[in-house]
Order: C-alpha cells, then structure tokens, then sequence
C-alpha cells in the first residue's frame, strides 16, 4: 500500500516538474527572444523560411514536372475515361449500342470516339521530275474524328499553331500534327521520318488500305503528347470513305465526365450494361502509362535528397545560433541554477526559442507557398519540352516536411543547450 502511493507520489512529483519546466521554460524562452538583437531574430527565421520552401518547392517541382505531362495526356488524349481495343481484337464491337449507352448516362458531359487506322501522308507528288526522285512521305496514325465531339472532350483547337480547325462543312482537310513536319521537329531518324516541305494550304495525299484521296492542310498542331503530335485528323464521314469502312466499329473512345462526379461511377456504369466484353473501360488512372507513375516517385525521392540537405543546414544554422546564444549567457545561466531553478527548465527554454524560430519561418513560407509560388506556377507552368511543369504541393506533404523541420529544429536547439548547462553552476557564474 505505502508503495503504490509512494508510486503514485513520484508520478505525481514528475507531472508537477514537467509543467514547472514547460511554464519557467515559455517565460524564459519568450525573455530571450524579446531581448535578442532583432537582425539576428529576421536572419534565423529567414533561413528556416528559406529551408522550408526548400523542402517543398524543389520536390514540387520535380513532381510536378511528370504531373504537367499526365494532366497535358489527360486533357489532350484520354480525358477521365477511357474506352479501347480488347488485345485481341481489331476494333471495338458493338460501338454503336456502347455509345448509345455513354451518352444515355446523366452523369457524362461529353464524349469522342475516333477511328484510327494506319496509313501513308504524301507532300511533293506535284514537283517530282522523275519516279526515282525520293517522295517526302510519312507512315502515320490517321485519325477519324467527328470535330464537334473531339472539341468538346480535349478541346483541340487550343492546339493549332498554325492554320484552323475544322468547320462544319469541310471536306478533303486534315490536320496534321507537328511531329510530322521537318520544320516543328528537325529530327533526322529512320524512326521518326517527318515531311520536310508541307505547310498549311498545301495539298497532300492521304492513303489508306490502299485507296488515296488528294486533301488539304487546313491546321497543324502541336501538343506534348506523342500519341497526337503523331496524327494527322480527318473528318470521320471522309475517314470512312478513304478507309472503305463499312461498319461503324471505333477505335477509342474518349469520356469526359462532369464536375465532381466521380469517374469510376462512369467506369462501373458502362460495365454494367456489358460494354466490358467488348472493349477494355478504365478511368485515367488505370489508362495512365505505368512508368509516368514510377517517374513521379523518382523526382520525389531526388528532391526529399535534395530537400534533406537544406533540412541539415538549418539544423546546423539553429545548433549555431543557441549555442552561441547560450555560451554568452553561460553567467545568467548560472545565476539562474544558482537561484533554484532547474536545468531542464533552462534547456526547455531554448527548445522552445528553437520552435519559435521555426514555427515563425514554417507560417511565412506557407504563405509564400500557397498565396504566391502555387499559383504562379499554375498560372504560368514552366515549359519543358514533354510537359507544362507545375508546383505540386498537397497539405499532407507540406504537413510531412513541417513536422521533419520541427524534429530537426528541436534536436538542434536541445544539444548545444544540454551542454552548456551541464557545466558546474559556480564556474559558470565565475565565468571560467
């Protein structure tokens, strides 16, 4: 019995001292803080503000390097779903009675199906002099679109770099995209033949399963998707033509679905009716090339490296800073050890001058974060080559990197603390 309440009176004394610690350690920490040299004060602050942003902007950035390129796939090619060719089939059955069934479900706003085949794009037929002259042709896909429905899923006008879209009563016009032209993508490569003198108003020939059609080049567009700078878009009604098509069996079918409705609702819809056992139905995270994911877990380790070196040189910054800041006060250290007041509270003391400074510098770099440097970037994506780069950052991540910076700042603050209290009360007050 007498043991359980001497138990019960140490946890008891432990709590006290704990609460004793954290309140003399507010009092103190809040003195020092309003007595030290203010340029000091901005200069730490700033540094962690410095390290934090470090911590997110660089791994952002190189995250959402790979996230521009899937949202530009997502936008310009497969949108929230997509409908495809079963492996072992041609095209996709039964298209007529699947789109029927997408356009009947309330909770679709729009929706492309295209026809692509593969054939042949001829440019200097007219100005050859001989038939060994070498003809500027391309092997490509060819796609038929109905340019209404195409427009209102990807909206691939805002593509055309040249030239105009298709108008309601177009016949004999392409457009092509800039993968094929010499002029927008000078790659000499077996593997990537282009035609080297087309421009929009030309004439060109268009062949496919053997039957050739002399067109125009109404438009040429360039996006950063292979799979549609690689095209060249024909009206469907002249697609089917040209191809001999005597069936109305598409290719891909591409479905936008309306705000904050949740596509695998759509996904699992469309299953229902038994389109499944005609065509392969995924929502864009499932149609999404596997290997853009495994780049954005590449970049993100590359930049929580990167990151993790500035966490080290603000933890080195803070060690510094209390360090410095406890040896000049070693005297009023002792004095206060001397007066009674304990050693844990004097290093709680400097923890918590350690946590304001990063505290402080987390708030404003979130501001910076949030208020400035994201929506600049989604204002203004950075042009890479393969992609429109923006500033990925997602509160749980930003919660993530505060919480390492304020491990890294408290282990910091609480060393160079320890030591200097550890020294023996009576030389401290001595100075020696």
């Amino acid at each position: 019995m007498l043991l359980n309440e001497e138990n019960i009176d140490r946890k008891r004394s432990k709590r006290n001292r704990f609460f004793e610690d954290i309140s003399i350690g507010s009092f103190l920490a809040y003195r020092q803080v309003i007595r030290s040299n203010k340029a000091t004060t901005a200069l730490i602050i700033f540094v962690m503000t410095l390290t934090f942003l470090n911590l997110v902007v660089v791994s952002g950035i190189l995250v959402g390097l790979i996230q521009g390129s899937i949202n530009t796939v997502k936008d310009a090619y497969i949108s929230d779903i997509s409908v495809t060719v079963l492996n072992n089939k041609t095209n996709i059955e039964n298209s007529p009675q699947i789109i029927k069934t997408i356009k009947a479900i309330p909770w679709v706003d729009s929706m492309t199906a295209r026809y692509i085949t593969g054939g042949k794009i001829e440019a200097n037929y007219k100005t050859k002099i001989k038939v060994t002259d070498i003809t500027d042709e391309v092997s490509t896909s060819i796609a038929g679109i109905d340019p209404t429905d195409e427009e209102n899923v990807t909206k691939i006008s805002r593509f055309l770099i040249d030239g105009e879209y298709f108008g309601p009563n177009d016949s004999d016009k392409i457009i092509i995209g800039s993968m094929l032209l010499k002029k927008y993508f000078p790659v000499e490569s077996p593997g990537f033949a282009t035609l080297s003198d087309a421009k929009v108003g030309d004439k060109v020939r268009i062949t496919i399963n053997g039957n050739t059609r002399e067109m125009t080049i109404k438009g040429i567009l360039k996006t950063k998707v292979d799979e549609v700078s690689r095209r060249v878009f024909i009206p469907e009604a002249e697609f089917r033509v040209l191809a001999g098509k005597t069936d109305y069996n598409v290719n891909e079918i591409a479905i936008k679905v309306k705000p904050n409705i949740n596509p695998e609702l759509v996904r699992d819809a469309i299953k229902m009716t038994g389109a499944d056992k005609y065509a392969k139905i995924q929502t864009f995270d499932e149609a999404k090339p596997k290997f853009l994911n495994d780049l954005i877990d590449t970049f993100a380790l590359l930049g929580n490296v990167v990151g993790s070196i500035g966490l080290v040189v603000a933890s080195i910054t803070i060690f510094i800073v209390i360090y410095i800041n406890a040896i000049t006060r070693r005297k009023f250290i002792g004095i206060l050890k001397g007066i009674g007041i304990e050693g844990s509270a004097i290093k709680t003391a400097y923890v918590m001058q350690a946590i304001f400074y990063a505290i402080v510098g987390t708030i404003i770099g979130c501001l910076i974060l949030f208020f400035i440097l994201k929506p600049y970037f989604d204002a203004n994506p950075i042009d890479f080559p393969f992609s429109d780069g923006i500033l990925v950052a997602t509160t749980s991540g930003v919660m993530i990197r505060v919480a390492l910076l304020l491990i890294a700042t408290i282990i910091a603050g609480y060393i160079p603390a320890r030591i200097v209290v550890k020294q023996n009360t009576l030389d401290a007050i001595l100075g020696r």
